[in-house]
């Protein structure tokens, strides 16, 4: 997964704590990195490793955009 800000680089709940949006998107896909105790996973790995489709995959991605981009990023 492709993201700006370097922000696919972080760990999943450091960006997360920054952007909660991002983890009703990620819910809304059943990834459950918002309740995950361990929350070191890159967010671009995310998909990778629940080994969701590549029609997710890009639908994450959008919502993701859209999100930051109404966050001013």
């Amino acid at each position: 997964m492709e993201l700006g800000n370097g922000l696919g680089d972080r760990a999943i709940q450091d960006v997360i704590r920054t952007y909660p949006g991002i983890g009703e998107i990620l819910k809304r896909f059943d990834i459950g990195c918002v309740s995950c105790a361990v929350g070191v996973c890159l967010l671009k790995d995310v998909v990778s490793i629940h080994g969701l489709t590549k029609d997710d995959e890009a639908a994450i991605q959008r919502e993701i955009t859209t999100y930051l981009t109404t966050q001013g990023e």
